[in-house]
């Protein structure tokens, strides 16, 4: 599901919005205290009454006469705030979010607050966060193919595969390939699945096969130079990875031997992958080896096909 930086980063944000609302909170209460004695003379009188409230309870005494003059007290304090030109509750704890004052937490439930921003962190830790913002299934144009018939039903199927995809990608994690030429509608498929993914909670990452392979180049080949972070553990672990662009590639050795180990290591662990390329099923065959190509135009991928016009000369 969410990736632990991006949890950690979202638990960060929700309690420095706990933290500066609280200590807002505080410094109002400090700058009224010195200016106003009447402010503090009631303050010290609720500090008082909310210690003997504690006792009191703990003993099991009766608490309703002190917790009557305590609700006196603070009502007096609201009057007296109004009188002076703030508003009542100035110096109340103002949390930006009111249902688990920015604790991220109701109860034991995870707030809709901290879900957001876990979205928000893996929108933009996908690598296409702006596209995201562009690029859906309710706005993919199905009348680009309309000049071609049998293009046209392709792409009708194709979409309906892709949104099948997204919307039963809890129960089942499939992997696609998809073929087409520049400007077929691959990237804005892709896009459009990746953003229902993450909006379901989980955590995708979108990248060409050129920054996959050069991240793995630089695991291996600058591990000597001090710490660092590993690169390439992200595309081994994240829930959906989508590969663009297979095919611009290098091809080596070590370009082969990588990406057979991206694709067998997400397949032994039951993870999605989407892979988009500009490459035909017998140029691909061509390039890769056996291994590779058993792979994704085998039984682990379906194969989608993309024709047409090129979407991105008329944009």
């Amino acid at each position: 599901m969410y990736s632990i930086e991006n949890y950690r980063l979202a638990r960060e944000e929700i309690e420095a919005r706990r933290a500066n609302a609280e200590a807002t909170a505080e410094a109002r209460n400090d700058e009224l205290r010195f200016l106003y004695s009447e402010i503090k003379e009631i303050d010290d009188e609720l500090t008082g009454t909310g210690l003997a409230l504690f006792k009191l309870a703990c003993s099991g005494g009766d608490i309703a006469p002190l917790r009557a003059r305590n609700e006196e007290l603070m009502a007096k304090r609201r009057k007296i705030l109004v009188g002076l030109g703030y508003p009542a509750d100035y110096t109340d704890v103002h949390y930006v979010c009111k249902d688990c004052s920015d604790t991220g937490f109701v109860g034991t439930k995870m707030c809709k607050c901290l879900k957001e921003l876990l979205i928000t962190k893996n929108i933009r830790s996908s690598g296409i966060g702006s596209l995201i913002e562009k690029q859906s299934f309710e706005n993919f144009d199905l009348e680009w193919y309309r000049d071609d018939e049998q293009g046209y039903q392709r792409m009708i199927k194709n979409l309906d595969t892709a949104k099948a995809f997204a919307k039963n990608f809890a129960a089942h994690r499939d992997n696609l390939l998809l073929i087409g030429s520049t400007g077929t509608g691959k990237t804005h498929i892709s896009t459009a699945i990746a953003r229902e993914v993450i909006h379901q909670g989980y955590d995708v990452h979108y990248d060409s096969i050129q920054n996959v392979i050069t991240a793995f180049e630089n695991d291996r080949f600058h591990s000597g130079y001090g710490q660092r972070e590993i690169e390439g553990d992200k595309y081994l672990e994240c829930d959906l990875l989508i590969i663009d662009d297979l095919g611009t590639e290098f091809v080596n050795q070590f370009s082969i031997a990588t990406l057979y180990n991206i694709i067998n290591t997400r397949c032994n662990k039951g993870l999605s992958t989407i892979i988009s390329t500009n490459l035909s099923a017998a140029d691909l065959r061509a390039k890769y080896d056996g291994r590779i190509i058993s792979r994704i135009i085998g039984s682990d991928y379906k194969v989608l096909f993309f024709t047409g016009k090129d979407h991105r000369v008329g944009m």
